[in-house]
């Protein structure tokens, strides 16, 4: 396998997290999103939409990290980071969608590019827009979280799932538009709970190669 990514990605940051809590190997593909690499002829030929990640297996190019994702975990049954019960599956796959689809969609390089370069906004009004965002959904995460009382130290049950695979990454991206954590003490337990693990660890965005 060979994963074409960006170490700061949101998206390449959730799929590490599952290629490391399933134990997969993968080669890492750098493209730079600083350099507008995701938007080269060469790149724009493997994916149109010029997003990242990427996943290359075989000769078979998977896009879009929740199909990617979901992909792993049909075919890498191993390490399950989805409950056994429909409705356990359901709950989880909850979690992650206010994340992949309602925080991070609106907080990405294209819509902060739009804002600042044809909407003519200011740094403190884009870091505002991304905070009212990232806020809304983390509350009500917050109370989804506080509401379980069968939750361990994960975002469901005793062991990690796909949700904190994508509640961990956004985490780490929302430090840079300063987010208050303190608002969120559930989240961050979860946090500190995944990031004790290497599987999350290796992940990190300043823990990838292409960081440096």
């Amino acid at each position: 396998m060979k994963m074409y990514g960006f170490f700061r990605s949101g998206t390449s940051h959730r799929t590490r997290i599952v290629l490391n809590l399933k134990q997969i190997s993968y080669e890492l593909l750098p493209i730079s999103l600083m350099k507008n690499e995701h938007k080269n002829s060469a790149f724009q030929a493997i994916n149109p939409q010029g997003f990242v990640p990427v996943l290359a297996v075989n000769d078979q190019l998977l896009l879009q990290s929740p199909a990617i994702i979901e992909w792993l975990e049909e075919s890498h049954p191993e390490h399950p980071l989805l409950p056994s019960d429909a409705l356990g599956r359901a709950k989880v796959r909850a979690l992650a969608a206010v994340v992949g689809c309602d925080i991070h969609p609106i907080n990405n390089k294209r819509i902060l590019e739009y804002l600042r370069n044809t909407l003519k906004l200011d740094d403190a009004q884009v870091q505002s827009w991304c905070r009212h965002w990232i806020d809304e959904g983390f509350s009500a995460l917050e109370t989804l979280l506080a509401t379980d009382q069968t939750r361990g130290d994960f975002c469901y049950g005793n062991q990690p799932t796909l949700a904190d695979a994508y509640l961990i990454a956004q985490v780490d991206s929302s430090k840079r538009f300063k987010v208050d954590m303190s608002k969120y003490p559930n989240i961050q337990k979860i946090y500190d709970a995944c990031i004790a693990l290497p599987a999350f660890q290796a992940a990190a965005p300043m823990n990838q190669p292409d960081a440096a």
